[in-house]
């Protein structure tokens, strides 16, 4: 059996801060909500998000530090002491992901409010936690609902936009990764969700002059293909359609980096040195990247040259089950350091 858990409801649009009570009352989510939000995004949208409820529904707020298992842990205290029937996440990724993992270990609905366009956690059924166990992600539930206020989106630094489309693009490579561990170690591969994920990656690459101008219309372009990306995950029914090698990459990166950059830049810079690997039209995602002001090298980055290197040595080892481009036994360092600097990552 294959099991496909999707969003019942995407909303994409301006000022829809008062619609998540509509969507609440359609979805009949029940009565007692729990609002969780950062102190930055409560200012943002959340605590306009938590008085629009008031009229309807019981609601406790919370203040969201980090993705930890602390805070997954602080939610799940409030949802069981409160008897609260759903939660909706108002923010970035670290909020959306402590949502989705305690919605999913307390069996209730969440509904994913994003602040910023920066990675496809906003749709997928995957979170992102520091202290698990695991050094990628782990499986969680979609959200039940999506809603994306392009207007709220708008107000974050133009940074996060140009790092959702290095999240999308890098869905190129994560398909090819995804078909050649089909044909290789026959592991399941799915037409549909791939052919998915590779439309929202040519979308973006199609869309490139209008999101670099950072307008409501940028904003659009590239929730539509976070959205789809999270999309293909739930139809694949795990993370293949959308990460490969590049983020292997960059889980790499984040382990071995004193200060490491966006998700989804590190991953586009790694879709750079991945597509060279696969033999893909590498130059275009790079050229892709610099149109919209994406970190197209390790300069642009912030991340010293050696640690680029160091990690695509390591990044086979991160989840050696997936079976990828870098194969088993992963790059050498002469390998690693010529695929860098032909790409002009280094």
């Amino acid at each position: 059996m294959h099991l496909m858990q999707l969003p019942r409801e995407v909303l994409l649009g301006e000022n829809l801060k008062g619609e998540v009570v509509n969507v609440a009352r359609r979805l009949k989510l029940g009565r007692r909500v729990l609002v969780l939000y950062g102190s930055k995004t409560r200012e943002i949208a959340g605590k306009d998000v938590e008085k629009n409820l008031r009229g309807e529904f019981k609601v406790g707020a919370l203040t969201v530090k980090e993705a930890s298992m602390e805070e997954v842990k602080r939610t799940l205290d409030r949802i069981r002491d409160e008897g609260i029937d759903w939660l909706i996440a108002v923010g970035g990724g670290s909020i959306i992901d402590v949502a989705k993992l305690a919605s999913f270990k307390a069996g209730i609905p969440f509904i994913s409010f994003p602040t910023t366009a920066s990675h496809d956690g906003i749709a997928s059924a995957n979170a992102s936690i520091k202290d698990i166990e695991t050094k990628t992600s782990i499986k969680a539930v979609p959200p039940v609902a999506v809603i994306a206020d392009v207007k709220v989106i708008k107000t974050a630094p133009y940074r996060y936009l140009a790092a959702g489309v290095g999240d999308i693009i890098s869905n190129l490579t994560a398909v090819k990764d995804w078909l050649l561990a089909h044909r290789l170690r026959g592991e399941y591969y799915s037409e549909y969700a791939a052919s998915l994920s590779l439309m929202s990656a040519k979308m973006v690459i199609k869309n490139a002059n209008i999101i670099r101008l950072g307008n409501e219309e940028s904003v659009r372009k590239v929730i539509k293909g976070l959205i789809s990306s999270g999309v293909a995950m739930s139809i694949a029914g795990s993370s293949r359609p959308a990460s490969g090698a590049e983020h292997l990459f960059s889980h790499a990166l984040d382990m071995i980096t004193p200060k490491p950059a966006l998700h989804g830049e590190q991953c586009g810079v790694g879709t750079i040195i991945t597509a060279y690997l696969h033999g893909l039209k590498w130059k275009t995602i790079r050229e892709t990247l610099k149109k919209v002001g994406a970190p197209t090298n390790a300069y642009e980055l912030g991340i010293d040259p050696e640690y680029i290197i160091e990690a695509l040595t390591i990044a086979h080892t991160i989840r050696p089950e997936r079976y990828t481009i870098l194969g088993k036994e992963g790059l050498t360092r002469e390998a690693a350091e010529k695929a860098a600097k032909i790409t002009g990552v280094i």
